[in-house]
């Protein structure tokens, strides 16, 4: 009799998407065990990935095509997704990115980072073509963020107005929240009738030094000089938005968190909210085995991380799951697992495996593939 297979890994971050590592791994998988039936439900925590993620996982998904403001002001050609109509939302949930309109992937390879210019206007006009677009619901990724702008080009793609003493507009990016002065959000598009939800495991404050800028802002190019700068510009909007600037998870996304929660949108969880979306569970109660992964399985992947979630589903439904990581540290905990498998060690080093990483996931799939089919 023919096995189920799921195979629901996370993005390899930094080398493969979810979607294109899931992919992978079922190609592998069917060259050595070509009578499994093996699914597909790539996940994704909010960040790059995510809308791949929904796009592969989500029977009669759209894409949905868009240009938009890129982070550097140049146009982007971006896409959401539509997922089809449901009783939770009976016009449908738009799936809308941060990483692909204005995330910090877009500034090059390296990035060229830019802490005081880059900003979120393409992602809010990628969330309001989706809001016209007549969707009941909205799903946002906000990861991989390349800004430290409080969201502040998100809500003025929506209708909000930031300006200057003069009251001029205020300049994208966190360069104009130094000189803003009034904030007017009743301009405001209306939130979809079934609501915003917000996928984010990051759970930082805005401000201070757990905040934005202090603990994100390096990764995006702001010197030690340049974090209190920032987060007094954080600071100035938040005197001016009614909304919590110590909620969880306001400041993810260079304080993006913050503007979403100002329009009104629910943070979440990001990878048990997509498991949910997916319908993993489900999934996973009917499998043989489940195969997860991400590229760095560590001491830290226990703690929410998408290998982590779809572990203890597969536990709670006494299936075996397999790991497969880029890399598997000596302090990871796998004892979870029923196999692991590691592409450092199938290519011979962590560098052979970054490039080229689709041909060691294939082979990835086809060891775990083999390992099962001795049990």
């Amino acid at each position: 009799m023919a096995r189920t297979i799921v195979i629901a890994p996370d993005s390899f971050k930094g080398t493969i998407g979810a979607a294109a590592a899931a992919a992978a791994l079922a190609a592998g998988w069917r060259r050595e065990s070509p009578s499994d039936d093996v699914r597909l439900l790539p996940m994704a925590d909010g960040g790059e990935g995510t809308v791949d993620a929904f796009a592969a996982a989500v029977p009669d998904a759209r894409r949905m095509p868009v240009t938009v403001t890129g982070p550097e002001g140049a146009p982007v050609a971006a896409s959401w997704v539509l997922l089809p109509p449901s009783p939770d939302a009976p016009r449908g949930t738009g799936v809308v990115e941060l990483a692909n309109t204005s995330g910090i992937e877009l500034l090059g390879t390296p990035p060229r980072l830019r802490a005081f210019d880059a900003h979120t206007r393409g992602f809010g006009e990628a969330i309001a073509d989706a809001l016209a677009h007549g969707v009941s619901r909205l799903v946002l990724g906000i990861g991989s963020s390349s800004s430290t702008e409080g969201g502040t080009g998100m809500l003025t793609a929506l209708g909000a107005r930031f300006a200057d003493a003069a009251g001029s507009p205020i300049a994208d990016g966190a360069r104009g929240l130094g000189a803003l002065s009034a904030a007017d959000l009743s301009g405001l598009a209306p939130l979809p009738s079934h609501g915003v939800t917000v996928l984010s495991d990051v759970t930082n404050p805005l401000l201070g030094a757990r905040g934005a800028a202090a603990v994100f802002g390096p990764q995006k190019g702001a010197r030690p000089a340049d974090i209190g700068e920032l987060d007094a510009g954080l600071a100035r909007l938040a005197a001016l938005v009614d909304a919590d600037p110590d909620a969880a998870g306001a400041g993810a996304a260079g304080g993006t968190g913050f503007g979403l929660l100002a329009w009104g949108a629910q943070l979440v969880p990001g990878s048990a909210a997509v498991a949910e979306l997916v319908g993993l569970d489900a999934a996973v109660a009917a499998a043989s085995v489940v195969v997860t992964g991400e590229g760095s399985y560590d001491g830290q992947s226990a703690a929410g991380k998408v290998p982590a979630h779809v572990g203890a589903l597969a536990a709670a439904a006494s299936v075996p799951v397999a790991l497969v990581a880029g890399r598997i540290t000596t302090d990871a905990d796998t004892s979870g697992f029923a196999a692991t498998a590691s592409l450092t060690a199938l290519a011979g080093s962590s560098e052979a495996a970054m490039q080229d990483p689709a041909r060691w996931l294939t082979e990835a799939g086809a060891v775990l593939a083999r390992a099962f089919a001795l049990r």
